[in-house]
């Protein structure tokens, strides 16, 4: 086996060079980002990058919910990638969103990805507040964005996991155009 090859919790093997949307699955996703503290592991209290997802789902419309809860999967296979500007990212961590992208169908246009956005940085303003330790510093992705109202008090690891499969479940019973199917009596 050649490449940058992770194995998953499912025990697949996924080259974060060349990833395949066949490679992906849900599972995994949601075990490895139930797993993944949100920041590098920054914030004050553990605070999943799954619960981050399923917050997602609660601020946005239902027809972005699978996309809102997926914006973030990349991170299950290739980690958080810190980013300066809050823009762009590896390229591995773009091949792998965008194998998120494909396995799940994602087709998203340009209003979606600005209502995506928003959304995560409505979250980001709030996540600061509530997660990080406390400054003065500006962050410039965040000027002009204002907090959600309601305070973060952060769920565990299974609770996160937990939810995450439900609210799966949920962005799939909103209508959207498929042409595969989703693997019925997965945990997720």
């Amino acid at each position: 086996m050649r490449g940058a090859y992770i194995q998953t919790v499912s025990g697949r093997y996924l080259n974060v060079m060349d990833p395949r949307p066949e490679d992906i699955d849900i599972v995994d996703i949601a075990h490895h980002l139930a797993h993944l503290c949100r920041f590098g592991g920054a914030c004050r209290q553990f605070y999943s990058e799954a619960e981050h997802a399923v917050r997602m789902t609660e601020i946005l419309p239902g027809r972005l919910q699978l996309a809102g809860l997926l914006h973030g999967a990349a991170k299950a296979y290739g980690g958080e990638v810190v980013r300066a500007d809050g823009e762009g990212g590896a390229p591995e961590s773009r091949r792998l969103e965008a194998a998120v992208e494909a396995r799940f169908e994602l087709q998203l246009s340009g209003e979606d990805r600005a209502e995506l956005a928003l959304a995560d940085a409505r979250l980001l303003a709030t996540e600061r507040r509530d997660l990080m330790p406390p400054d003065r510093q500006p962050w410039p992705i965040l000027i002009g964005v204002e907090p959600l109202p309601e305070r973060i008090w952060p769920m565990t690891i299974s609770l996160a996991l937990a939810r995450f499969c439900e609210q799966y479940e949920q962005a799939l019973r909103w209508p959207r155009p498929s042409r595969i199917q989703f693997r019925q009596n997965a945990p997720c």
